[in-house]
């Protein structure tokens, strides 16, 4: 069924849990998703993000993405990933998600705030829920810009007056996590995430999800994390399938075999997360 981010972090609220939050840029990834937390009985979120637009259109993943959350059987939220442009914004909702995320994290504070508000119009005016955020998260979203190890970070203070200030839904925090893949473990900051908790009454929401350790994802869930972003390692899950099958098939045929392998791979991949985000069902 076809749900709300508000609706599906309630549940997490509710039983102490994270959403696996999974960035589905093509079917492979959706079935390879859905049929986990369906087999699980878990919510899920599906995401499409800005920067796969040259992966694929929006026009053509979103028509699928919410047709296979309102046919799930388990709580499904279509949510729009790291979107940095209100009208792409919009048109994600005008496709159907429930869920937006807005970016102003590399503008000025002021700047942010106005247009994260605006935001917040846009995703009412169609019942969605809006995620925004503060502090700038390590890989893609710093682009080239020089930042100071200390502007990677979500201020406490500053949190709490952008979440009174702009009212939304979610609160994505920076406190240790990178997109991409890790050279070494990261350093997750669990006082600062913790503080953030204490001054927010909102789920807060781990991005870069991928590559943490399983007692590093159970503690942030226990300081208020509900809702966990992970695209990278379940995609390189996927090439690996590849590859194995055309080590151990070397005249496959059929490009629908090499899909399958993905799929497989990247099922098994999802499984691993979702029983830790579910705190180990």
């Amino acid at each position: 069924m076809l749900v709300t981010m508000k609706e599906i972090l309630k549940i997490a609220d509710e039983k102490n849990m994270a959403i696996g939050s999974f960035n589905t840029p093509n079917f492979e990834n959706i079935v390879a998703v859905l049929e986990v937390a369906t087999k699980y009985n878990v919510p899920v979120i599906l995401m499409h993000a800005e920067v796969h637009e040259d992966v694929v259109p929006i026009k053509y993943i979103a028509p699928v993405m919410v047709a296979l959350a309102k046919a799930a059987s388990i709580p499904v939220c279509v949510h729009l990933d790291h979107c940095e442009s209100l009208e792409y914004l919009e048109k994600a909702l005008e496709l159907g998600f429930t869920s937006v995320m807005y970016d102003g994290s590399l503008l000025p504070y002021d700047e942010n705030v106005a247009n994260t508000k605006r935001a917040l119009e846009i995703a009412q005016k169609f019942g969605a829920s809006l995620e925004a955020e503060i502090g700038i998260l390590g890989g893609r979203e710093a682009g080239s810009k020089a930042l100071d190890v200390k502007d990677m970070y979500t201020d406490p203070e500053l949190a709490q007056k952008f979440v009174a200030e702009t009212k939304i839904d979610a609160l994505a925090a920076s406190f240790g996590t990178a997109h991409g893949f890790y050279a070494s473990a990261p350093k997750l900051d669990f006082e600062r995430i913790a503080k953030i908790n204490e001054l927010v009454d909102i789920p807060l929401v781990m991005h870069g999800g991928s590559g943490v350790s399983h007692e590093d994802y159970l503690k942030a869930i226990d300081l208020g994390i509900r809702k966990i972003n992970y695209y990278s390692y379940m995609a390189k899950a996927g090439t690996e399938g590849v590859k194995k099958y055309l080590a151990e098939h070397p005249d496959v045929a059929f490009y629908h075999e090499l899909v399958n392998a993905a799929i497989d791979e990247m099922r098994i991949d999802v499984e691993k997360a979702i029983k830790v985000f579910s705190k180990n069902i």
